[in-house]
């Protein structure tokens, strides 16, 4: 049930969202509307990319859009703190404003902070994927002496993605768009708050940032999908159709509209989370067990020395 949930979330539901947020980047970085000809063009090029990269004939966009996600994600930080720094005066009135708004009586009597607290669990998941079950998929190929050592790379990704990365978005937003009211939904917020401050030429340089990180998701998500449909089936008509499905996915996903792709995208990690949280709960006394074990290796570097019953159960989950 889970691989079958994962396989219409991540690579189809959640990737549609990502062509989006690239078409979008695209479209506000060249002055133009997403009702215009251009985000069928950008579904185009991304979908005649995905499908090279899926149909196995060029394995090397992969490898090339992977090894510049770290840099680009450094990039944005840079970017970040640049327009944070040219709006210095503001970081202390827009902390007050964040702790005074989400804990007001006001708020609390409206019910916008259940409202808060909801988007903020929505968002952090989407963020950084804890709790879903699907960093997993990856993180079980990583080659380690410790399951415990990749569990605590994974994280780690929490802190980067969520507390630092979501953090500068935030800051850039609010320090450079005191008025919210009218202003655009989505990414075009932030490219748009990044622009006013840094100039048109950090627009490119945004436009390429979100295209490398959200092209690099799809493939990922891509593979998490193909992972459970060879769980599945071995059955190699039902693979040759799902590449065609994501190809199509990244296609039309240009082309949605933002409120139904986010809709969609918060339903699909839901799914994925009800059926997730309850095994991990199930699992949690294994963590605890592999943990104690990691902590009295010696110099945290040997070979792991598990109890024969501890691996392999560890082993089969």
């Amino acid at each position: 049930m889970f691989a079958v949930i994962l396989i219409v979330s991540s690579p189809i539901i959640i990737n549609s969202l990502q062509a989006y947020t690239i078409a979008e980047t695209v479209a506000d970085a060249v002055g133009m509307s997403m009702d215009s000809w251009l985000p069928v063009a950008v579904g185009v090029v991304l979908a005649g990319l995905t499908a090279a990269v899926v149909f196995g004939g060029a394995r090397r966009i992969a490898k090339v859009t992977e090894s510049l996600v770290p840099s680009m994600a450094l990039l944005y930080l840079v970017l970040g703190i640049m327009v944070i720094a040219s709006h210095a005066d503001q970081i202390g009135p827009v902390m007050v404003a964040i702790v005074v708004d989400a804990f007001s009586g006001e708020s609390v009597a409206g019910g916008a902070l259940g409202t808060v607290i909801v988007t903020g669990i929505q968002r952090g998941m989407f963020s950084n994927e804890a709790g879903l079950g699907t960093a997993p998929n990856a993180a079980a190929s990583a080659a380690t002496t410790h399951p415990v050592k990749q569990g605590l790379v994974q994280s780690l990704g929490v802190y980067f993605d969520t507390f630092l990365v979501c953090s500068i978005t935030a800051f850039i937003v609010l320090v450079a768009t005191p008025d919210l009211a009218g202003a655009p939904i989505g990414i075009a917020l932030t490219q748009g708050a990044v622009v006013s401050t840094l100039g048109a030429w950090s627009g490119g340089a945004l436009s390429l940032i979100v295209f490398l990180l959200a092209f690099s998701t799809i493939l990922g998500l891509y593979y998490y999908g193909e992972a459970n449909i060879a769980y599945i089936t071995s059955n190699p008509t039902m693979m040759l159709a799902y590449r065609l499905l994501v190809v199509a996915v990244v296609l039309v996903g240009c082309t949605l509209n933002a409120g139904a792709v986010w809709t969609l995208s918060d339903l699909a990690l839901a799914m994925l989370t009800l059926i997730n949280l309850p095994v991990i709960a199930r699992l949690s006394r294994h963590v605890v067990a592999l943990l104690r074990d990691y902590r009295v290796q010696p110099g945290r570097r040997s070979r792991p020395h598990l109890y024969p019953r501890q691996a392999s159960r560890c082993s089969r989950h």
